[in-house]
């Protein structure tokens, strides 16, 4: 509802909309159409291979077993890598054509550098190694 107040002694009619329940009926016919709207839903068919019977033959993969200490040393199943990065990688791609292929279990130190753990990931990486993973991590939660 619209007022004009003036001073003046001009008697002249207001000729304005008034918009308000223009706008209310608006916001009506919005939130009918968000409810009447069918909900999407955004799935991915896939088509699975039916279940087989046969029984399945898992080997246990061997474990390497990898500890990076908080100088940089590389220890692999309790012996260090005098190396460096270059033998660690020959070792990864000696260790990369074993069938299966074995399974690196990576403990780091929670002192050690990020660019050593990073160098020693991009090196099994590099050698073919695709099972990779870190283990005993509860201890740097917090």
């Amino acid at each position: 509802m619209g007022m004009n107040v003036s001073s003046g002694g001009s008697e002249e009619p207001m000729c304005e909309v008034n918009t308000t329940p223009l706008i209310d009926v608006m916001l009506v016919l919005l939130v009918m159409l968000i409810l009447t709207l069918p909900v999407q839903n955004h799935a991915v068919k896939l088509e699975m291979p039916p279940p087989s019977n046969l029984p399945t033959t898992q080997e246990n993969p061997e474990r390497i077993n990898l500890e990076i200490d908080p100088d940089g040393t590389v220890v692999v199943n309790g012996t260090p890598v005098a190396g460096g990065i270059p033998e660690l990688e020959q070792f990864f791609m000696r260790e990369s054509v074993k069938e299966p292929q074995p399974e690196i279990h990576m403990r780091p130190s929670g002192l050690a550098l990020y660019d050593v753990v990073a160098n020693v990931m991009a090196a099994a990486q590099r050698a073919g190694m695709v099972r990779m993973g870190f283990t005993n991590v509860a201890e740097f939660a917090e």
